[in-house]
């Protein structure tokens, strides 16, 4: 772990970057992978926004201006209501470059170009780490096979092909709910992560009113394997500082593109919408965001690690493990917990459960002293307001 940023004990909110349940060789970053400017429809100077993330504290930051029609143009009009329709042309992309390359700070600060793949209906899709774009326009399918065929075919092998997250799901311009999440084998890998914060919702109730599943059961149970993320998904000038927003937690070896697309290809990731926050868990010792192989039906071991400062020690929260359900995710342990301090005991809990019948499990935290989501109904309402998802473990029986 190299450079001050991740050198220093503890984050720019007082929190340790250290997780009680792995090596300090993974230290936590604090990032924000989904950002606008006016090179699409945001409202702010896209030279200003790597500083202004930068300045709020975060440690990886990306720009994802929309991709809508215009990746075969070299330069469309630069006029803010064209921009807003067309999406970035080939020169606002390499303009994206330009700025993260000069704003990356290996061992201080992750600058990351990606861009949003923004489909009216199926589904809008954040990618990063790609040298090329391609919108919409020219994937254009009643599903994302040609999308994924694209994405399966960025890089020079597995190690450099581009990861992507399905975003905001079931929300604005996903009306199709990524052709109902239907399952493209060859990227699974790539798919690394699902918005379950957006701004300040939570999806993990998208749709269930209208008598959808949640958008967490539907995709999970489909056989995709993301990671669990948070995005501001900022479209004004205040990029990384308001509070409240989706963020993602990320274990990472160091501050450096590499090390960050290492943690979100192992899913080694959280959701949050709290700066500051620390979370991490492991199933029998295994981390989040992986698969644990069972011989059979067996109690299993989830053990829960929780920070956000002085301040929060010792205030109650409440856990909730989640797996696959008819609409809401089906919780098969739930319980209540104060925040440790570095020297107590980490809370666990303990849970049977059978391979066969239980595909996955997701940890959730929330805090029943917050209000819970206005769409929230039975036992979710005392749980309160969601403080941040682990990325989930996948079970397999053998």
């Amino acid at each position: 772990m190299t450079g001050p940023a991740l050198g220093r004990p503890l984050d720019a909110y007082g929190t340790s970057r250290v997780s009680r349940l792995r090596p300090a060789t993974h230290l936590l970053a604090h990032a924000d992978l989904h950002n606008h400017t006016w090179l699409s429809d945001g409202a702010g100077d896209p030279e200003l926004a790597f500083s202004s993330m930068r300045r709020a504290g975060l440690d990886v930051a990306a720009l994802t201006d929309h991709a809508v029609f215009a990746a075969g143009v070299d330069d469309v009009w630069d006029l803010p209501w064209v921009t807003r329709l067309s999406g970035i042309d080939r020169e606002a992309w390499a303009r994206l470059g330009r700025l993260a390359d000069a704003a990356d700070d290996p061992g201080r600060f992750v600058a990351i170009r990606g861009f949003e793949w923004s489909h009216p209906l199926l589904g809008h899709v954040n990618v990063w780490g790609t040298e090329t774009f391609v919108d919409p326009f020219r994937t254009f399918d009643t599903d994302l096979s040609r999308f994924y065929d694209w994405l399966a075919r960025t890089g020079d092998g597995a190690a450099g092909r581009g990861l992507a997250s399905f975003n905001h799901p079931g929300g604005r311009g996903n009306l199709l709910v990524f052709a109902g999440f239907e399952l493209h084998p060859a990227v699974v890998g790539q798919m690394a992560g699902l918005e379950v914060f957006n701004k300040r919702l939570d999806y993990l109730y998208e749709g269930v009113e209208g008598g959808d599943p949640s958008p967490l059961v539907r995709c999970l149970d489909q056989g995709w394997r993301p990671g669990l993320i948070g995005v501001s998904d900022e479209h004004g000038t205040d990029w990384g500082l308001p509070d409240g927003k989706g963020r993602t937690g990320l274990y990472v070896t160091g501050l450096s593109r590499a090390a960050v697309r290492t943690a979100l290809a192992d899913r080694q990731v959280f959701a949050t919408r709290l700066r500051g926050l620390r979370l991490d868990a492991t199933l029998d010792g295994h981390p989040m965001g992986g698969a644990v192989r069972l011989p059979g039906p067996a109690r299993v071991r989830v053990e829960v690690d929780v920070d956000r400062g002085e301040p929060w020690r010792g205030r109650p929260l409440s856990l909730q493990l989640l797996t696959s359900g008819e609409r809401m995710p089906a919780v098969v342990a739930a319980g209540e917990f104060a925040v440790p301090g570095p020297d107590d005991p980490l809370p666990a809990v303990e849970v049977e459960v059978d391979p066969a019948r239980t595909p996955w499990l997701v940890l959730r935290v929330s805090d029943p002293a917050e209000p819970a989501d206005s769409r929230a109904t039975g036992p979710w309402v005392p749980w309160g307001s969601a403080v941040a998802y682990a990325s989930p473990w996948w079970l397999e029986a053998g």
